[in-house]
């Protein structure tokens, strides 16, 4: 969103060796740590961040065939993740190509359970490696361990910045996707008449379909999709569909039914909205994608939030959650100054 304010101190990670030497400082300084990828889904606050900030640059890049069918990729958490995707659909794998041009690092995915256009993280994910702040040593963390749900995990949830995640293993397969696809999809390949459903052709879709409903971050201030899809019970969506018929939804999974957040902001009055008091905005052709057009601070954003989710619930019922995190937490706002503090070279 480039906004928010500095960070204390920052280093580049290349090797995860360098994460425990960097921790062992931070907690001899008493100040919080936090890794992160590209940053695309961090709103800073304006107060800055009074600890040590890593950027991860951990790379590497390697597949183990176990047999015709069944392949192994192993990724450093620093790789962009849509390089990963293109990579693997470049030896013909399936199981990530759905998750096509989503910005950020690997290490990132697990972390919110990364999904798009039916896949989602959880589908492939077989190991994450990582660092582990709690007991100081290096983990690893099989995908029955992570308490994967509708983008949340343990790393976002009840151990949020305990695990640094060094690296992620997935198991993808040879071959190509089959159908029924996800209903975007599977439109796009009947307007343009593709039969042939090839990793490689549902990447190409995938990557034309947001390119045309979402700006790129680099030329427009944004962090993506900036609200989740809300998941009411069947109750809840009896009473909704009784005053709105066509309001969009999918099944989420038992007596459980997923709406369209962005539906409920466009019918809330923010569609193509921009906003003069904060300098903020809603892209024209996806609502939950929130710009930064002229705001001076993250409050003019957080205010912004707040106005959607307020007119959100005053019309449905039903609040929106932010996807993109807030830092840094309360618990690290207490940390003291690190004025005098040297940081070691890693």
């Amino acid at each position: 969103m480039r906004l928010g304010g500095k960070a204390a101190y920052a280093a580049a990670i290349t090797d995860p060796k360098q994460l425990k030497i960097a921790h062992e400082w931070a907690e001899a300084e008493n100040l919080p740590m936090r890794l992160i990828g590209s940053g695309s889904n961090i709103i800073w606050r304006d107060e800055g961040f009074n600890g040590l900030l890593l950027i991860n640059k951990i790379e590497h890049f390697d597949i183990y065939e176990q047999d015709e069918e069944n392949v192994y990729l192993t990724v450093g958490s620093g790789e962009n993740w849509d390089t990963v995707v293109a990579r693997s659909v470049e030896h013909g794998l399936t199981g990530i190509e759905a998750l096509s041009l989503i910005p950020g690092t690997a290490g990132a995915t697990p972390i919110q359970n990364v999904g798009a256009y039916g896949q989602e993280i959880a589908d492939t994910l077989l190991i994450v490696e990582a660092y582990d702040s709690k007991t100081k040593e290096f983990v690893t963390l099989p995908v029955m361990d992570c308490d994967f749900g509708y983008r949340t995990s343990r790393f976002k949830t009840t151990d949020n910045g305990r695990f640094f995640i060094t690296s992620i293993t997935l198991h993808l397969h040879k071959g190509n996707p089959q159908p029924p696809f996800y209903h975007a999809l599977q439109r796009y390949f009947e307007t343009h008449g593709i039969i042939r459903f090839t990793p490689q052709a549902i990447r190409d879709a995938v990557v034309r379909i947001r390119r045309s409903k979402l700006p790129d971050p680099a030329v427009f201030a944004n962090n993506g999709s900036f609200f989740a899809n809300p998941i009411v019970s069947e109750s809840e969506f009896v009473q909704l569909s009784a005053d709105y018929s066509d309001i969009p939804h999918w099944p989420a999974d038992k007596h459980r039914i997923k709406l369209s957040a962005a539906w409920l902001i466009e019918q809330a009055g923010f569609k193509d909205l921009h906003d003069a008091e904060t300098g903020m905005a809603t892209w024209h052709s996806q609502p939950l994608v929130l710009i930064n057009e002229g705001a001076k601070s993250t409050a003019d954003l957080l205010a912004f939030k707040k106005k959607i989710v307020d007119a959100v619930k005053a019309k449905f019922h039903i609040e929106l959650v932010q996807e993109p995190e807030l830092l840094p937490s309360s618990e690290q706002a207490t940390y003291r100054s690190a004025t005098d503090a040297l940081l070691p070279v890693l």
